[in-house]
């Protein structure tokens, strides 16, 4: 369970005389819960600190004490203090662009270095002084689990029960099956609650228990019911959440439509590769399997295999740009990174598509060497948690430029399997053509499908879907229906990149030879 993994981890370092930690986070409730059970388990006191109330023992009726309540004043008192325990600060670290609270804190630090007494420090964004960095450790709040949503599920709806049950008689019996449902899963309840609760907690997967706690009181509150058609407004507001993050971007299952055209031996490697997250591969102690990588010509579907595995899979699919863990202040790239991991690892089971990880090395001059080696320390952070994960996240990485790729990503066992993607041949085009004038309400059967087969060799899915949609407009522009004619004259006016990037494909295709598996 995360918690408890939180309160062995934290005590450890405790008791390890780390004088500073620091925890990157807004949820002051889950560091209150966190604190009191690791000081419960130490026997230490625990002291609050804010710039607003000063500095208070947290078991103690709130007080304000004016004489500590300046971060200067504060830390001169810690200093002072000969007591063993756990001083929590919060926002403090804004306060640090005074050297004088600056000084003041690595000479507290300095002094709690040889006990138990530890600072730790709270807040949302925590940019600390190099010299105070130093000093510090960083301690990771991991995502609620399945636990910790299941108990703020039942608390909400417990202390809510009382508002919602006079105003609509139903819902009391709704929320008091979820109750039931939570407290006696075994027990026979003549609603649907078990259901709706487990649709409900996956929803919550990946969301933070303030941002569960919030939208669980909205549906609550403004209908007085939670149910399963509440999971649509829960994914709504995850799929926000996480795009708000900046990193990464949530496609819930229901969303998920993709179709994709030909990758034959691609589809039949997945049919094969699915038995190996069922309970029979796990009695059998095999590993589920870690991931694939596409690489091959732009526009030709990778992106869209990619979206197509987790349909095929019945799972959500989280997408990761590379290019968007770097960061220009130090130590918050691996900081990126370690939440993109937390993120699809709290979601799992989960298809995590890495959307052109070469970028992640050019970011650094395409070896690593001109951002200080930071690019090859998080590819080894990458390859680390690739080969030992133990959750379900399947990861898909698409590549279009492979000299930027360090050799030891692409050797044989890193993934499970590296496929090739190239131009589609007449077959795959065919499909193609189908899906995508389908998918615009367009008969197929009134296509010539061979003429426009044969008329876009060389082109790439994209470049084919491109097609379609300008002969739409066209058509609409010209008020006549879609016709071969008009695709195949959309077709002549366009310069496929298998003639302007040639040289580039053919460069591909010889890498590619012998070394990686062609998806058709």
């Amino acid at each position: 369970m995360a918690l408890s993994t939180s309160v062995h981890d934290l005590r450890t370092l405790i008791r390890s005389y780390h004088p500073l930690i620091i925890i990157e986070t807004v949820e002051e409730d889950r560091v209150l819960a966190l604190l009191q059970s690791v000081v419960a388990q130490e026997r230490m006191p625990l002291f609050e600190w804010s710039v607003t109330r000063g500095l208070t023992r947290s078991d103690d009726t709130p007080t304000l004490s004016k004489i500590t309540a300046s971060p200067l004043a504060v830390l001169q008192h810690l200093q002072g203090l000969t007591v063993e325990a756990v001083f929590w600060l919060k926002d403090l670290a804004p306060h640090l662009q005074d050297p004088a609270v600056a000084r003041q804190l690595r000479e507290v630090a300095t002094v709690h270095g040889h006990s138990r007494a530890t600072c730790v420090l709270t807040g949302h964004p925590i940019a600390l002084p190099l010299d105070i960095e130093q000093m510090a450790v960083r301690f990771d709040l991991r995502l609620p689990d399945r636990d910790e949503l299941q108990s703020m599920l039942q608390n909400v709806l417990q202390s809510l029960a009382p508002r919602t049950s006079p105003r609509r008689p139903r819902s009391t019996t709704v929320v008091q099956s979820l109750l039931s449902s939570i407290n006696e899963s075994k027990a026979a309840d003549p609603y649907p609650s078990a259901n709706e609760r487990d649709a409900i907690l996956r929803a919550l997967q990946g969301m933070t228990l303030h941002q569960g706690r919030q939208v669980i009181t909205q549906c609550l509150v403004e209908d007085g019911t939670l149910s399963a058609d509440d999971v649509q407004k829960i994914l709504t507001r995850k799929v926000q959440a996480i795009k708000d993050g900046g990193l990464l971007e949530y496609y819930p299952l229901e969303d998920n439509r993709f179709e994709l055209g030909g990758f034959v031996n691609l589809k039949s490697w997945l049919a094969r590769a699915k038995v190996g997250f069922t309970a029979e591969a796990k009695a059998l102690n095999l590993t589920p399997p870690r991931g694939i990588m596409l690489v091959g010509v732009p526009g030709c579907g990778k992106s869209l295999a990619a979206k197509a595995i987790a349909r095929e899979w019945q799972v959500p699919l989280l997408k990761l740009d590379a290019g968007r863990l770097f960061d220009k202040y130090v130590g918050e790239t691996e900081k990126n990174f370690r939440k993109a991991i937390e993120t699809a690892e709290s979601l799992s089971p989960i298809v995590l598509w890495i959307d052109e990880i070469e970028k992640a090395m050019a970011a650094g001059g395409g070896n690593g060497e001109a951002d200080a080696g930071l690019s090859r320390r998080l590819f080894g952070a990458f390859l680390t948690w690739l080969q030992e994960k133990k959750q379900e996240v399947f990861v898909v990485a698409t590549a279009n430029n492979l000299s930027l790729l360090p050799p030891e990503l692409l050797r044989k066992g890193r993934f499970d399997e590296i496929f090739f993607v190239d131009l589609p041949d007449d077959r795959e085009r065919e499909s193609i053509w189908t899906i995508h004038l389908s998918l615009r309400k367009q008969d197929v059967k009134q296509f010539d499908l061979l003429k426009i087969v044969s008329a876009s060799d060389g082109f790439s899915g994209s470049e084919i879907e491109q097609a379609v949609v300008a002969g739409l407009y066209r058509a609409l522009h010209q008020k006549t229906p879609l016709t071969t004619d008009l695709l195949i004259e959309e077709l002549t006016n366009t310069v496929p990149l298998s003639v302007t990037r040639s040289e580039d494909i053919d460069q591909l295709r010889e890498t590619a030879q012998g070394r990686f598996v062609n998806v058709r």
